[in-house]
């Protein structure tokens, strides 16, 4: 049975895909270097802003469209992408937008002007949002439950260490060769990754189409609203992940420059504390289902904050240590809302996930363009007038939620969507 054709009602379904068997190993490969593939792509310019703000354009807020612009299509792209799968099937759009996605990076190196990288760059938001849209679903359809758990961690692995590798390998290379041989190699292995994918991923045996129509979507998605919590939840991803972005964005810019003066490359391998958030998410989940959300939240959020602060002085060391706090504390503080919000969602639970990443990614895109005129204008102390303002505000939002009235079931572990390094 082909994948556009569905479970019908009538027949019996086919077997989950169980532990030790190929496809079971097949999946979660696939799945891995889908992960790694998607957030390398995303994140692999983020090290090159420097290089992009002194040969292309003057000023560090233009030179971070580079990235927000991929954020910013993917956001709007993610509602849409799922709609898509539908209709397309969950295989045809993750293969097909990975192969986009690399031959769309392979195209990069060879533009001539700004405006060739940024409408790529646009493109590729829509392409990589076919991914983490319908990932997710697959792993929960195909999986048999006792396996569920292992394929999400291992595929939310993929995504922390894609961006991270993405990062160091671009950063990297193109210190070492150039930027343009640099992110050409990266769009070789991610091409090759796409290919593996292809192969590897099994067909869909339990999808079932269920296409939504605009206006039962729309009703879904209000229904967000009307929850005591999750609004506030929506408006900490934007605040989390734009104060964060806007942090990475410019700690490149400054380490480049008197008196520490780092080469791309040193600055690049900086990107490995990314690892401690991998760790970091893992803790505080636990840590919640423990303590309770509400009583976590808001301490992880003010160790994002203080790890920021730290960035103010004028050590190199410590600078490194405030970043690798703030990775820490939003790294956890991420995944305990996330999680937050499929626990509040008691209707339309995918759709709200949905928004929550919309507002994630497009915090990316604003705050983090924002950001780069603030460097401009008045250096490190705007960044964190950006950055460390957004971490207020996220810890404000996160001391509302303490008030926020429990549901009245019990809670129940849910696996959250998949994070964004």
């Amino acid at each position: 049975m082909g994948e556009g054709q569905g479970v019908t009602g009538s027949s019996a379904a086919p077997p989950a895909i169980r532990r030790g068997t190929p496809e079971f190993m097949r999946a979660n490969i696939a799945f891995f270097l889908a992960a790694f593939s998607v957030f390398a792509s995303l994140y692999s310019v983020q090290p090159l802003l420097p290089m992009f703000a002194q040969y292309w354009v003057r000023d560090a807020g233009t030179a971070s469209l580079a990235l927000s612009a991929t954020t910013a299509t993917m956001a709007f792209a993610l509602i849409p992408a799922s709609m898509l799968a539908d209709r397309l099937g969950r295989r045809r759009l993750i293969v097909g937008a990975l192969l986009v996605t690399a031959i769309l990076g392979a195209v990069l190196p060879f533009t001539q002007v700004w405006g060739q990288i940024i409408a790529l760059r646009t493109l590729m938001g829509l392409t990589l949002a076919g991914v983490p849209a319908v990932a997710m679903v697959y792993l929960s359809e195909e999986m048999d439950p006792d396996a569920l758990g292992y394929s999400m961690g291992l595929y939310i692995g993929g995504t922390a260490i894609g961006g991270m590798a993405g990062r160091v390998i671009s950063g990297v290379l193109s210190d070492w060769l150039g930027w343009r041989l640099g992110t050409g190699i990266l769009a070789g292995l991610i091409l090759i990754a796409a290919v593996a994918v292809a192969i590897l991923l099994p067909r869909p045996r339990q999808f079932v189409r269920d296409p939504i129509r605009l206006p039962d979507l729309w009703r879904r998605c209000r229904v967000s609203f009307d929850d005591a919590a999750l609004p506030w939840l929506f408006a900490s991803a934007f605040l989390l992940m734009g104060g964060f972005v806007t942090l990475y964005n410019y700690a490149g810019f400054r380490l480049a420059l008197p008196p520490f003066d780092l080469s791309h490359a040193v600055i690049a391998s900086i990107f490995l504390v990314y690892l401690l958030g991998s760790v970091s998410s893992t803790w505080a989940g636990a840590l919640s289902q423990r303590l309770g959300r509400r009583k976590v939240f808001w301490i992880l959020v003010a160790l994002m904050g203080t790890g920021m602060a730290m960035t103010m002085l004028g050590n190199t060391i410590v600078i490194i240590v405030g970043l690798a706090i703030a990775t820490m504390g939003f790294f956890a503080a991420h995944g305990v809302a996330s999680a937050w919000v499929t626990r509040r969602a008691r209707v339309g639970k995918a759709q709200a996930s949905a928004i929550y990443l919309v507002a994630y990614y497009l915090g990316a895109s604003i705050l983090g363009t924002l950001g780069g005129y603030a460097w401009t204008a008045w250096a490190w102390p705007g960044v964190m007038l950006v950055s460390g303002g957004a971490a207020i505000l996220a810890l404000l939002v996160a001391i509302r939620l303490v008030f926020v009235a429990p549901l009245p079931v019990p809670e129940r572990t849910v696996a959250p969507p998949p994070l964004l390094p």
